[in-house]
Parts: C-alpha cells; structure tokens; sequence
C-alpha cells in the first residue's frame, strides 16, 4: 500500500514557504492506519522497547496503538502545563527561543527501554530534547522513531540515539 500517497499535502501552513504534511487523510482510511500501525510496529520491534514515549500532540495519535501492538506501555511527552502532578521538566534552545517539555515523574521505571515516537521529524531538536528528558527519569532511551522524515534537514542524524522514518518527503 502506497501510504505517502494518502498523506495531504497542504501548501503555506502555518505560515508561508511550509508545506504541512497532514496526517488527517491518513487517518481517516482504515486500511491505510492500519497498514501504518503494522509498518511502525515492525519497525519499533527492532528496538526492543518497554515503553513509548510520545511527543505531544500527534505523536500520541500513533504510540497510542502502536504500544498496544507491541503490549509496551505509553507515556506522553507534554509542553508546559498539560499534565497533571509532579513533573520533571527539560528545557531546550529552538532556533528562535526556548521551549519546555514535560514528563509525569514516576511512571518510567529506571533502567527501561524508552522508545521516541512523533509523526514527524524535521530538524530533530523536540525529539532530542525528549531523549534528554528520558534521561532525566533514568530511562534508557534505545531510540527514535518517525511516520514522516523531512529530507535534508538532517533531524535522524542529529538525534543522540539511533533513528528511524517510515516515509520520506522533501523539506
């Protein structure tokens, strides 16, 4: 099955010069989600994980039964304010500015095998920033996985831990 093609391609979202890769389509086709979920699961099977760790918010569109696939648990990465409790926080540099990302503390047990999930990887600096959460609460992060790759930004090889695309379209 052909899943890039049921991925819209929307020109000049959110702002002019971007072509947003929009999941919506893909979505809504029961065979293509399906088709998606098992292409995922085969390729997070490679990583061993025990857990998935799914960066807000589409991300948890694909952990969500991706983990039930796999029978790992799913815990989401959140911006600021999103979660409720004790929290454990990291902080990164964007291009322009800063960001936060949050992480329920005590739902990672030290030492588990923590899986990256999101629906797209551009330049790789949220997804770092969630590998060094991971970290924080002692997970090992064994590495990263994407639906959707930007080429030429190098985001996969930016990552400190290995990554992986199942599609691929130009930046």
């Amino acid at each position: 099955m052909e899943l890039a093609a049921r991925i819209r391609k929307i020109p000049d979202f959110p702002k002019p010069g971007i072509l947003f890769y929009d999941i919506s389509t893909l979505l809504i086709d029961p065979a293509a989600w399906r088709e998606t979920i098992g292409r995922l699961a085969e390729a997070a099977r490679a990583f061993r994980p025990e857990v998935l760790a799914a960066i807000e918010s589409r991300g948890f569109l694909l952990a969500a039964p991706l983990a039930l696939e796999l029978g790992v648990g799913f815990v989401m990465v959140r911006k600021v304010g999103k979660l409720p409790g004790t929290v454990v926080s990291h902080s990164y540099d964007l291009e322009y500015g800063s960001d936060t990302l949050q992480l329920a503390d005590g739902l990672i047990r030290r030492g588990s095998r923590a899986l990256v999930v999101d629906d797209l990887i551009a330049t790789g600096g949220t997804a770092a920033a969630s590998v060094e959460l991971l970290r924080k609460v002692g997970a090992e992060v064994v590495g990263a996985l994407f639906l959707i790759e930007l080429e030429g930004l190098e985001g996969l090889a930016r990552l400190p831990v290995p990554g992986r695309s199942i599609l691929r379209f130009p930046a």
